[in-house]
Order: C-alpha cells, then structure tokens, then sequence
C-alpha cells in the first residue's frame, strides 16, 4: 500500500467516524430539541420542507373527499407558502380511501395514512400530527362543515407568535337541545376548570405550532378537544377566531347526545391532569388522610364509650363501629395510592441510568502501579 492509499484510508475512517458521531448527537438531542435527526438534515439542506400541514381525518366521507381536496389545494396555493395535505383513513367502509389514493397519485403534496380500523378522531388526529412535516399544523373535520377559505385567518395568527389558534362557531346551525345546549354548558365548564378563555373546545378546526402539539400526547376518545386546555400548562399563547358552521353537504353525522355525555367524563380527567398530574398525593392524600381522620374520631369514640360508659359497643355501635374501620383502611388505601403516584412522577423526570448501584472507589494495579478511581 503506497502513502496516496494510506491517507485515503484514514480520511475514509475519519469520515465515517464524523458520521457516526454526527448520528449519535442527533439520537443524544432529539428528544430535547424535539427535532428528529431525519428533520434536522432535512431542514437544513431542504428548502421544499413544507411550512403548512393540514390534517384531515376521514371516515365514511366519500361524498366530501374530492370537493374538500380542491378547496384546500385552492386556498393553500393562495397563502403562497410550501404546504402538505395529510389525509388519514380512519377505517373508512366505503370508497374515501380508494378516492385518497387517487389523489396522491396525482399530486406529491398529499399525505395518505390508512388505519387499520375505525380508532376514532383523537388517534386518527394523532396519526396525522406524527405524520405531518410542517412547522405549523392546522386540523379540520373532513366533511366540509369547517371552511378551508377560514384557513388564511389561522395562517395570519400563527405568523403573530400563537401557539394554538382555536376556531369558535360563533354561529352555530345545530340542533339547539341536542347539540348547542349542551355544547355551551361544556365549554362554559371546561373554560371555567381549565382558566383557557375560550368559547368553542369542541372543534376540530384549529392551528398548532409543531414543537407545541409534539409536547401533548394524545389517547383515548375525545382529548384532542381540550389540546389548548393540555397547552395551557406548558404556558401556550392561546387565541381563537370565528368560524362559519356549515351544514353538512353529504354523509351523516358521527355525533350524538351520548358524545356530550363522555364528554363530561373528560372535564374530570382534563381537570385531574391540570392540577394533580405532578403532584398526586395533594389529591389521594387529601382524601385519605380525610378518611383516617374520621375512622379515627369514630374509633375514639368507641373506646370512650367502652371505657368509660362500659357499653357494649358491638351491640349498641355496630354499624358505627364498621363504618368507622372501613374508612380507617380506606383512607390508608387512598394515602398509599398518592404515595405510589408520587414515585411514578419521580421516575418519570429522573434521569434513566441503568445501573442499579453505585460505586465509591475502584483500585486497579497496572504495570506494576496502583491507581485508583473514585466514583
């Protein structure tokens, strides 16, 4: 090997070394510059990256699929700025799927992400937020009744510094007993428990900043209406602008009265996570601790009366005597409960070291010398 070889081996090996270490700090920081390595190039070599992600969840929306395509592709064109269209097939049973593949066949810019069954709107949102590339991400129903033309005020509030920009139907064309009364007196509840002044939780027409909507997981059935109520905790700029409410043009509606019903359901939890979720045992420990407190005056008045008035307290006490004991082991049951959520919040913002020791000193003799280490 002549010294031509020689040195482009060992510019080969140093090339390859920056890579590996260029792909370790991107694994090392990803989770605290929430930016993926794949992002991190991609934003900095790309300039087709697109600053605009509209999210649509479909099911059983073959009648709207084409219709909203084109209006969006319409409006998105005017804002002037690099978009994508992420559609999600939320286990659709009629032909919304076959008609979103055509369209990305015929157009680079859409996104299509089939479920394998019917998760519901939240996972379906989730679905898309994950797949979606742009710096801001606007979410919409995808059965026509959100506007896209109301897109360019979304766009316009983002660019003041909002983090989440929430539409509000101010006028709403529902049913009033069935959908408007009970839509008000949840949002009136949820503005209330959470402090986030808005008048309308409940649509999906909203805007959000990437690194905000990559903060708040979302589960279940539902959450996604009370992502700005979640945000708030993390300090979010919050706003909402007013919205047409549009009548469906085709399909039937996925709603009920029983959706108002869960929802209420999910102002407990909003309200649990807001104020306990990092400190649990203010929450179990105040129940439980409220419980031995009462077993307790129940289980001194019992010696009393058996001590000094020498009743038989079986006899004349019996069910006072019960119920004082169950709340004795129940509110020692609830301060437990908090104790054991209070060691999940620990380990949840600990730092993840896998040793399950530590260590005071190592001493190690080298070539004849000792030397010694200290942890």
């Amino acid at each position: 090997m002549n010294a031509c070889d020689s040195v482009h081996s060992i510019a080969s090996r140093l090339a390859a070394q920056q890579s590996a270490l260029l792909a370790l700090f991107c694994l090392c920081n990803r989770r605290r510059a929430r930016l993926s390595c794949h992002d991190w190039l991609r934003s900095g070599y790309n300039p087709n990256v697109p600053k605009y992600s509209i999210v649509v969840p479909f099911h059983n929306e073959q009648e709207s699929v084409t219709g909203l395509y084109d209006r969006l592709k319409a409006v998105m064109e005017q804002v002037g700025e690099p978009f994508e269209l992420v559609f999600v097939d939320d286990g659709s049973r009629d032909a919304t799927f076959a008609l979103l593949g055509q369209i990305a066949a015929v157009d680079s810019r859409v996104v299509v992400v089939k479920l394998r069954r019917n998760f519901g709107q939240t996972s379906a949102l989730a679905a898309g937020f994950d797949h979606a590339q742009g710096d801001f991400i606007i979410a919409m129903d995808g059965d026509l009744q959100h506007d896209p033309a109301e897109i360019p005020k979304f766009v316009a509030k983002l660019n003041e510094g909002y983090d989440i920009v929430s539409g509000w139907r101010e006028k709403r064309i529902d049913n009033l007993w069935l959908r408007r009364i009970p839509s008000r007196c949840a949002n009136w509840a949820m503005s209330k428990l959470s402090g986030v002044k808005l008048h309308d939780f409940g649509t999906t027409y909203k805007a959000y900043t990437r690194e905000l909507i990559e903060d708040i997981p979302l589960y279940g059935e539902g959450l996604h209406r009370f992502i700005p109520a979640l945000a708030s905790w993390y300090g979010a700029k919050i706003c909402e602008v007013p919205i047409v409410n549009i009548d469906r043009e085709g399909g039937t509606s996925h709603y009920g009265i029983s959706r108002t019903i869960r929802v209420f359901f999910d102002l407990i939890t909003i309200r649990f996570l807001l104020k306990y979720m990092m400190r649990p045992l203010h929450f179990f420990g105040g129940i439980g601790m409220a419980g031995i407190g009462t077993g307790s005056l129940v289980a001194l008045w019992m010696v009393f009366e058996k001590a000094v008035r020498n009743v038989n307290v079986m006899d004349a006490h019996g069910p006072m005597m019960v119920f004082g004991a169950v709340m004795l082991v129940a509110g020692v049951q609830m301060l437990a409960l908090g104790l054991l959520g209070e060691l999940q919040v620990r380990h949840f913002h600990e730092p993840h070291s896998g040793q399950p020791y530590r260590v005071a000193k190592v001493i190690r003799s080298e070539a004849g010398e000792e030397s010694e280490i200290h942890g």
